[in-house]
């Protein structure tokens, strides 16, 4: 299947920012189709529309029906994601790539916010960012932590490890838009 095989298919956003090309999501297998339709639609609602998957579960898979069901409006990013049967190849061509994490003991973590603000930084002198996202279940394992450079944590009110995947991807994916708007109005 492929975009233009959906009638709802919408063109690229409107507005367009450095920090938009420079950035790719990938999700590292990834289980519910669910999470992986509704992340499309929540980085594509900020802008974003480069979206990797990394050895998908079974169903994990851009043309499942609940993957579908749930990239409203998005179906394009959604189907136009490579699969990747590593991580290594998914963020080749990324200068800076940024892993997340819920773990604790992790050192020199970052806030959303100020991997926003480096990200937007970086996007200007023409850099790219891969953002990864882990397992729904198991996170990032050894080998994938060992590709990143950094690592970014959302803080938790709660004793909550984490949240949903797509969430996770909506928080991050805003918090660069927000940062990229700000740098904008500053003329920078």
């Amino acid at each position: 299947m492929r975009p233009e095989d959906f009638p709802e298919v919408t063109p690229k956003p409107e507005l367009t920012l450095p920090i938009h090309s420079a950035t790719t999501f990938v999700l590292v297998r990834p289980h519910y189709p669910e999470n992986v339709g509704a992340t499309a639609r929540a980085i594509k609602t900020m802008g974003f529309v480069a979206l990797a998957l990394v050895k998908p579960g079974r169903l994990a898979v851009p043309e499942h029906e609940m993957a579908l069901k749930m990239a409203v409006k998005s179906k394009d990013v959604l189907l136009g994601a490579p699969l990747h049967d590593d991580l290594a190849p998914a963020v080749a061509s990324a200068d800076w790539v940024v892993g997340t994490t819920s773990r604790r003991g992790v050192s020199g973590v970052l806030l959303p916010r100020e991997l926003a603000r480096d990200a937007v930084d970086r996007a200007a002198r023409g850099q790219r960012l891969a953002v990864v996202f882990g397992n729904e279940k198991t996170g990032l394992g050894e080998a994938e932590r060992a590709l990143c450079h950094d690592f970014v944590r959302i803080p938790m009110a709660a004793d909550q490890p984490s949240i949903n995947l797509a969430q996770a991807a909506q928080l991050i994916a805003y918090e660069l838009f927000v940062a990229a708007l700000e740098a904008r109005n500053r003329g920078g």
